[in-house]
């Protein structure tokens, strides 16, 4: 698996989370729905992901999507 299919899965997997969470938990959980919609905007004008870099110093192999 590549970097721009680990990007998809974490951020997908943890937005299902938080609005579980923030309706079964807390509606505060949402905030974090809302950090990764603005994370994954960001990425797709600049290019440039904050997990990518993550999992590409990890060793993952490089995907298209993101540059360094």
């Amino acid at each position: 698996m590549n970097i721009d299919r680990l990007v998809l899965a974490i951020a997908g997997s943890l937005i299902v989370v938080s609005v579980l969470l923030g309706i079964l938990v807390h509606p505060y959980w949402y905030a974090l729905t809302a950090f990764l919609g603005a994370d994954l905007a960001q990425a797709s004008v600049t290019g440039y992901c904050p997990l990518a870099a993550l999992l590409r110093g990890a060793g993952v192999r490089r995907g298209a999507a993101f540059r360094d």
